[in-house]
């Protein structure tokens, strides 16, 4: 007789346990027993499937950044369609509202697992380049169907967007910011790259 019943991929659910307790408790509170606990099942799995807990924690952030591609489909697919400032809104709070400011923070507060990360992303922050990159992306394409002007600096205006979105985001224990809020820093950074009407 079996002794107990098969878990689900353990390295998801170890994932899914660690952003659980990232959420709650912050980087400081991300242990290997406290992922082990809050996914229940043995400290033994983790090191059964990793070398060790920042091969782990490097593992989660690039998984977690990876994830960004398929947003990066859903929000090209809506250039023309809507509005630009109501489009980035919308990815930018659906970026924002999930792990994605407690994962920076993790990668800002671990020396170590930045040294790892490095090894597979030499520059930038994980997550916060795919992020940029998904923006960038997105606004080349409306700046060629003509709902930017033609001279709109991408590379100025996506890490701006994603940086002044990300402050509205960065307290992880407060108030999410209102849509209001971020439509209308999102409405700023763009503006002076929105065609005026002629007239």
């Amino acid at each position: 007789m079996p002794t107990g019943v098969a878990i689900r991929d353990p390295r998801e659910q170890l994932f899914d346990a660690a952003e659980r307790v990232l959420l709650r408790g912050g980087p400081s509170a991300l242990t290997s027993r406290a992922v082990t606990t809050e996914a229940d099942c043995a400290k033994g799995v983790l090191h059964r499937h990793f070398a060790d807990f920042d091969a782990f924690l490097a593992d989660l952030v690039l998984e977690r950044s990876a994830r960004i591609h398929g947003q990066a489909a859903d929000l090209l697919a809506r250039a023309g369609t809507g509005t630009v400032a109501e489009n980035l809104t919308a990815a930018l709070t659906d970026l924002f509202e999930s792990v994605a400011v407690a994962i920076v923070s993790l990668v800002t507060s671990r020396d170590s697992l930045r040294a790892r990360l490095r090894e597979s992303m030499p520059t930038g922050v994980p997550l916060l380049t795919e992020a940029t990159a998904m923006i960038a992306s997105y606004l080349t394409a409306e700046r060629e169907l003509g709902r930017l002007t033609a001279t709109s600096d991408i590379d100025a205006l996506a890490p701006t967007l994603i940086g002044t979105t990300h402050m509205l985001f960065a307290d992880r224990t407060g108030t999410p910011p209102e849509p209001a809020a971020v439509h209308r820093a999102v409405a700023t950074v763009i503006a002076g790259a929105t065609p005026q009407p002629a007239g």
